[in-house]
This record gives C-alpha cells, structure tokens and sequence, in this order.
C-alpha cells in the first residue's frame, strides 16, 4: 500500500505544476524553498506535504520521459 495523501495536497500541487513547470525539479529541498519564496500561505506541514507530492511527480515525469527516447 502506498501512502494517502489529502485531495487538498494533490489539487494544490497539480494546480502548481500547471502555474511554474519549469521551476521544479527532482529535489524536495529545492521545491519547498520555491514554495517558499512563492508565499504559499499554508502551513509548514502543508507546505512541505506539497513539496514532497509535487517531487513525487516530477521525477514520475522525468522517467517517462527517458523511457521514450
């Protein structure tokens, strides 16, 4: 079984994808300072949850796209 994540964290974190693709990256760290310097105004757990599902599914992204080629 996989972990459960809230139906807020995931439309936040599509709704974000959609708004700053190209500033995300594989790095959790480096996603939640971007979440940061964009003022999200939620908690820091919310916060770091987001960060860590918007992750998620960049690297889900990054392996698609190199199994294509």
């Amino acid at each position: 079984m996989g972990k459960v994540r809230t139906e807020m964290v995931k439309r936040i974190s599509l709704e974000l994808i959609d708004r700053y693709e190209r500033s995300f990256t594989i790095e959790f760290e480096q996603n939640k300072q971007f979440l940061k310097e964009i003022e999200l105004d939620v908690s820091k757990k919310l916060r770091n949850r987001i960060a860590g599902y918007v992750t998620r599914l960049m690297r889900i992204e990054e392996t698609q796209e190199v199994s294509r080629i």
